[in-house]
């Protein structure tokens, strides 16, 4: 190699050690930061995570709700799949496996299973029993469209007024196409709470009134009359009145207020010796 190439190289080191350099390096509170970001960012991502799992519907009722939660979550759906399908026309019983087995309530514990049975079912007022099978429970039990119309001529010969729609909904299999087939055979009046009424619409009563009778009807005035007086007045006749169906008013408690305190009563004691006994309170008496 050149001497003079060797020399320069040597000058050059000399240079480099003569010129110290500082090297900057992190501070703790930044590395300490950014391990806390670091942590922050995994659990956002676990919890996305686990939010996308929820959202897939892959997710453990158990773990969410707990025990209670999740006995009580599988009975309301256990008693909503029975009134769908006796709404269906499916009216026979089931047994609680059966019943398990439709809901795909498979991974049901065996303490739970027994709740059912024993507990839930048992005495759920929309659940029948019959041996040891399970089946809906409606307020009517209506086979077709022919007993619901036996039902609504039986409440209107009684002054019984109509039927839910609800209620009819819930104990006629395939209600709608029956409600459509039976026409102008039934009434539907809309209560005040948007509740709709089922009357039976008796067409013998549909006759034409004299003109005379009508306007001896309308003359009589019954504004200053409230209803008890006008019950009363059919009570009296032998009329009996139809019975209101709409919500009943829930009038407001009314809570009595503190009032001032009551003055303590004491016992007395020693009655029998008021002639007998002597006060000395304020000091022997002198003797007479």
């Amino acid at each position: 190699m050149d001497p003079a190439l060797l020399r320069e190289r040597e000058l050059f080191k000399k240079r480099a050690l003569s010129q110290p350099t500082v090297e900057k390096r992190p501070a703790a509170s930044e590395s300490g930061g950014s391990k806390k970001k670091k942590s922050k960012a995994d659990k956002e991502a676990s919890g996305s995570k686990h939010g996308a799992d929820t959202s897939n519907g892959n997710f453990n009722l158990k773990a969410l709700t707990g025990s209670s939660g999740y006995k009580f979550g599988c009975l309301a759906k256990i008693v909503n799949y029975m009134k769908t399908r006796h709404q269906r026309g499916d009216t026979h019983h089931l047994t609680v496996e059966e019943i398990l087995d439709e809901t795909k309530l498979l991974d049901i514990g065996m303490k739970q299973k027994q709740w059912l049975m024993t507990e839930a079912l048992a005495s759920n007022p929309k659940i029948e029993v019959r041996d040891g099978k399970y089946a809906f429970k409606p307020k009517y039990h209506l086979k077709d469209k022919k007993a619901l119309l036996r039902l609504l001529d039986k409440h209107d010969q009684l002054g019984l007024g109509g039927l839910l729609l609800d209620d009819v909904e819930e104990g006629l299999p395939n209600s709608a196409k029956a409600l459509k087939v039976l026409g102008d055979q039934i009434i539907f009046v809309t209560r005040p709470d948007k509740k709709k009424i089922l009357f039976y619409n008796d067409k013998h009563c549909q006759f034409t009134v004299d003109e005379e009778f009508t306007k001896l009807w309308r003359s009589i005035p019954v504004d200053s009359m409230d209803e008890e007086k006008i019950e009363d007045y059919l009570k009296r006749q032998g009329i009996s009145s139809m019975q209101e169906t709409g919500p009943k008013k829930v009038l407001p408690i009314k809570r009595k207020k503190p009032g001032g305190q009551k003055k303590r009563r004491f016992k007395t004691h020693n009655d029998h010796l008021a002639g007998v006994l002597e006060d000395y309170s304020e000091g022997v008496p002198a003797k007479k």
